[in-house]
């Protein structure tokens, strides 16, 4: 009972909610996963168990993948739709090429703010709890890389997207961005997580499913490291 297992994360449930039911299912000693949703995300989300807790930071690299669902016209205060919405505007104005152009501004290496609605942590304290009290802080830019972006569906304020990004990259902060380009607002609508690193929404499971079910899953620590190592040197200039 030592390797990866890759959960397929329902909306509603904390990534540490998801480690908890595994957990149990499993009677596993240890879990913890790799590269964190948000609640209202789904998708992959990798875990480690038992020994393999000790290789979670060899494993949590590479690029994320993710099918985004953005609303034109809304900013929130989270960046995305479970936020408070600070501004409107009216976005019928926008042509669907001016939000291919402002979306696709974005491939490359960026500079972005994290969110205060955030777990990352500044003097050990995460940015959300700050958020909660009212608490607004300047927050340093950090370079991300957008590896590939396509959009799929436009139908006003409705847009759709794919997007391949490194680790760390904030889609909600992309989406907040692009909103403020094309001077109308935006936050994220849905996100679902279709590959972390070398693992993929192909083999993910429900974590509610029998605990005999999740242990036939999991991959053994020397075939994710393999893995791992082949995908931190695979990384394409786009892969759409």
């Amino acid at each position: 009972m030592n390797g990866i297992l890759i959960a397929d994360k329902p909306a509603g449930l904390t990534s540490h909610d998801v480690v908890a039911r595994v957990k149990k299912a499993l009677g596993a000693r240890k879990v913890g996963h790799l590269g964190t949703l948000d609640p209202m995300a789904t998708g992959v989300l990798p875990l480690v168990i038992n020994q393999a807790t000790k290789f979670a930071r060899f494993l949590d690299g590479g690029k994320k993948e993710y099918l985004c669902a953005m609303k034109l016209g809304e900013e929130t205060d989270t960046y995305d739709a479970e936020g408070r919405v600070t501004a409107s505007a009216d976005p019928s104005f926008l042509t669907d090429d001016a939000i291919i152009k402002a979306l696709k501004g974005f491939a490359g290496k960026i500079r972005q703010v994290p969110p205060m609605y955030s777990s990352k942590k500044i003097n050990g304290t995460p940015l959300y709890k700050m958020a909660r009290k009212g608490i607004v802080i300047e927050r340093e830019a950090r370079e991300v890389e957008i590896f590939g972006l396509e959009v799929t569906e436009i139908s006003v304020p409705h847009v759709r997207f794919m997007v391949s990004c490194s680790k760390g990259t904030y889609v909600r902060a992309l989406c907040n961005d692009a909103g403020r380009v094309l001077g109308c607002g935006a936050h994220l609508a849905g996100l679902r997580r279709t590959g972390c690193g070398p693992f993929s929404i192909y083999e993910a499971i429900d974590p509610a499913s029998p605990g005999e079910e999740l242990a036939k899953t999991i991959i053994p620590i020397e075939d994710a490291m393999k893995r791992a190592t082949s995908d931190s040197g695979a990384l394409a200039a786009s892969v759409f």
